[in-house]
């Protein structure tokens, strides 16, 4: 039987891909990866070896749900395939990594973890952004914007959160950060608090805007931010406005 690697791509950049991932990645057989996964890391991918995008409703990837994706990853295995799960970030926060851990070791799979550089702390350093500090921020919360709609209630507490850390950062909120604004202004957050928002961070393709939580729940345009995004709320955001010059493109 062959084995299967539950491998973190880190946040985009192909120079912060760990090690041990870049290694791995040199000898799959089979590799299983999500769209947010860059081309510049996917190069590093054997010519033999078979790679399938998977991603909900994304172009140019199959739409397959995660049981399908945990029966493919145990197939291949089985056939004694050399399996890459890749995923943007670390696969074990927001990713799928332990639901499918969970079917590995049902199906008494070998199996080994490779963490990734998590786009939450990646990408706001990225930007010069310390999402601690002696002065402003204490505590970090990291949270999603898009929990799972077959929960009988959501899990995450803005009203909670907006009292009870010094900076949130919001994964997976490009379509629902206006609304989750308007929940922190009417929870006591003040209008004035700053906002970072990163698009593609860590790659060509990045993008940001700096604004106020007011500005942000009355913006329109914060509907059509693209994902993937990363989203810091809280005083820190204002360490992006004295960055050096990333090369990268910004705007806002």
């Amino acid at each position: 039987m062959g084995k299967v690697y539950l491998v973190g791509a880190g946040p985009g950049d192909p120079n912060l891909l760990t090690l041990r991932a870049s290694q791995i990645l040199g000898t799959a057989d089979v590799v299983i990866h999500d769209e947010l996964v860059t081309e510049e890391i996917l190069e590093r991918v054997p010519a033999t070896a078979i790679k399938v995008c998977v991603a909900k409703g994304r172009h140019n990837c199959s739409q397959l749900r995660l049981v399908q994706v945990n029966e493919l990853m145990v197939s291949e295995a089985k056939k004694g395939k050399n399996v890459v799960r890749l995923q943007g970030g670390d696969p074990f926060i927001f990713g799928r990594g332990g639901e499918e851990l969970e079917h590995l070791i049902a199906n008494s799979v070998d199996f080994e973890i490779v963490p990734g550089v998590s786009s939450a702390t990646a990408v706001p350093a990225s930007v010069g952004i310390p999402l601690t500090n002696r002065r402003y921020s204490s505590s970090v919360a990291i949270v999603t914007g898009h929990e799972d709609p077959s929960k009988d209630k959501p899990r995450v507490r803005w009203s909670q959160l907006a009292s009870s850390v010094d900076t949130i950062v919001i994964l997976m909120g490009a379509s629902t950060f206006r609304k989750i604004s308007r929940e922190l202004l009417d929870s006591g957050m003040t209008r004035d608090t700053p906002i970072a928002v990163i698009e593609w961070g860590t790659t060509k393709r990045q993008k940001e805007k700096y604004t106020t939580l007011g500005e942000a729940a009355e913006d329109t345009s914060i509907d059509s931010l693209n994902p993937p995004c990363v989203i810091v709320v809280g005083k820190v955001a204002e360490f992006a406005n004295v960055k050096i010059d990333s090369g990268k493109e910004s705007r806002g």
